[in-house]
């Protein structure tokens, strides 16, 4: 199991960006009982058995990460919605038809089970996704109704790439960009 949801939330966003995406949205909510997400990208998809052999801890198609004999993002994800009293649901279309392909996740996690992880760092989760390697589109919108705090907002890479002036390279590649970039999402989550 991951340490913190945040932790198989990374992992998962991830799949979607190595999934050959030009497009990926991210949506996290979260309110004193519940934290749900979901992660819906442009990228290959999946067919019904392909997606069937996602779930197997014990199939990677070796793309990816070569060498590599199991995939365990989404079987993670699976044990640990079920395990806690949480759901899950992917769907996926894959890439050569006239209909829009790509592979949307949802899920959510009761805050109340004891045996659900603690929620874990947020921002870094945020600034991990904005930062991995390629060329995409990212849009994160979080809100939150917990704890006695309240906050929506929503960024987009390209445009935090440009506040930085990094639109030419397509990424964050130093300390100091990738330091402006965690504060400039934490201070989205103040009141």
């Amino acid at each position: 199991m991951h340490y913190t949801l945040c932790d198989l939330f990374s992992d998962l966003t991830q799949n979607a960006i190595e999934a050959g995406s030009s497009e990926v949205t991210v949506s996290l909510v979260e309110t004193d009982e519940t934290v749900s997400l979901e992660i819906a990208d442009n990228g290959k998809g999946m067919t019904e058995d392909q997606l069937k052999r996602a779930t197997d801890p014990f199939y990677t198609d070796g793309v990816k990460h070569p060498g590599r004999k199991i995939g365990l993002g989404i079987p993670f994800l699976i044990q640990t919605a079920e395990s806690t009293g949480g759901s899950w649901k992917i769907r996926s279309t894959p890439a050569g038809g006239d209909a829009p392909h790509g592979t949307v996740v949802t899920c959510s996690f009761d805050l109340a089970n004891i045996d659900t992880p603690p929620v874990g760092d947020v921002t870094g989760y945020f600034r991990q996704i904005l930062t991995f390697e390629g060329r995409y589109e990212m849009t994160i919108s979080h809100s939150a109704n917990r704890g006695g705090r309240s906050f929506e907002y929503a960024v987009r890479r390209s445009e935090l790439l440009e506040a930085l002036g990094l639109e030419h390279e397509g990424s964050f590649q130093d300390a100091s960009s990738l330091s402006l970039l965690g504060r400039y999402l934490e201070s989205l989550m103040e009141e």
